[in-house]
């Protein structure tokens, strides 16, 4: 049962990119939508479970301040999607890996172990290969600007990430950790929206938002919630296995749904990255904590 809810989980979010090219909707926009109607589902779902959410003020303080890692990673990630596609744009987050390590070596002194640094070059030679190296049978509107903004979108998940579980140590009922993320996040695609976007819009079309609505209650909400219950409860290995089905499952829907097709180079780097963050994911990227 454990399993099944977690491969719900991962279906749910490999879905995410596909909804934003389907809404058309700018980055900030699809950002700010996605949490507003996503709240209304988190807060049923809070009250809920409220009684077992035992946190104190200045957790929830940070849960919500992680939020706004979130929304500068789903921005950059969002028009990474217009650039390079979303299976490769997908893929590409997976690159967070190398930066919670690098930020976990810098903050917690946690050593990176020998894989990770002969595993690392082998991540990053992918990445090198998914910008297509500029030949013109490249997917994507502007395969060069996606990776860069994948990547960069992947530094601030690796954030969001360590602020989020820095946040939840107590590991109260996913509910109210995701409903507390899901505000800084609406609250930071606002701030977000002036400066970084001039197609935001606030205007309701249709089917745009219908879109929209999907990625919120099936990826920011029940998806989110579904992994919060199964993955702790899973084998690390087992853990790693099925967060990697995400990219996999986004790739085959952007094929399958939105015709993407990939050059060959770019299918060789897909290839190398995800099998280089496999054997990082199984093996381990730290050995131990260094001495501050």
């Amino acid at each position: 049962m454990i399993r099944l809810l977690a491969l719900l989980g991962v279906l749910g979010i490999s879905f995410s990119a596909i909804f934003l090219r389907l809404s058309g909707v700018s980055p900030v926009t699809a950002a700010l939508f996605r949490g507003l109607y996503a709240l209304p589902v988190l807060v049923c779902l809070w009250l809920m479970t409220r009684a077992s959410d035992t946190r104190p003020r200045a957790s929830r303080i940070r849960a919500a301040g992680s939020g706004i890692f979130l929304a500068l990673d789903l921005v950059l990630w969002h028009q990474a999607i217009f650039d390079i596609g979303a299976g490769l744009a997908t893929v590409l987050i997976n690159a967070q890996v190398i930066f919670v390590g690098a930020l976990a070596w810098a903050l917690y002194h946690e050593r990176p172990s020998r894989t990770a640094m002969v595993l690392i070059p082998v991540v990053l030679a992918g990445v090198v290969l998914i910008s297509g190296l500029g030949r013109a049978d490249a997917y994507g509107a502007n395969p060069v600007s996606g990776v860069i903004l994948a990547v960069a979108a992947a530094a601030f998940y690796a954030m969001f990430q360590l602020q989020f579980r820095e946040s939840n140590r107590t590991l109260a009922p996913p509910p109210g950790p995701v409903f507390d993320v899901t505000i800084g996040m609406t609250l930071g695609s606002l701030v977000l929206a002036a400066p970084f976007d001039p197609r935001f819009s606030i205007a309701f079309s249709w089917p745009a938002h219908g879109w929209l609505i999907a990625m919120a209650i099936i990826c920011q909400a029940l998806a989110w919630i579904l992994l919060g219950i199964a993955l702790p409860r899973l084998p690390a290995l087992e853990t790693s296995v099925i967060l990697l089905s995400q990219p996999m499952g986004t790739v085959t829907w952007g094929w399958l749904i939105l015709d993407e097709r990939m050059s060959a180079i770019q299918a060789a780097g897909m290839v190398l990255m995800t099998v280089g963050i496999a054997l990082l994911l199984v093996m381990g990227t730290v050995t131990g904590r260094t001495p501050p």
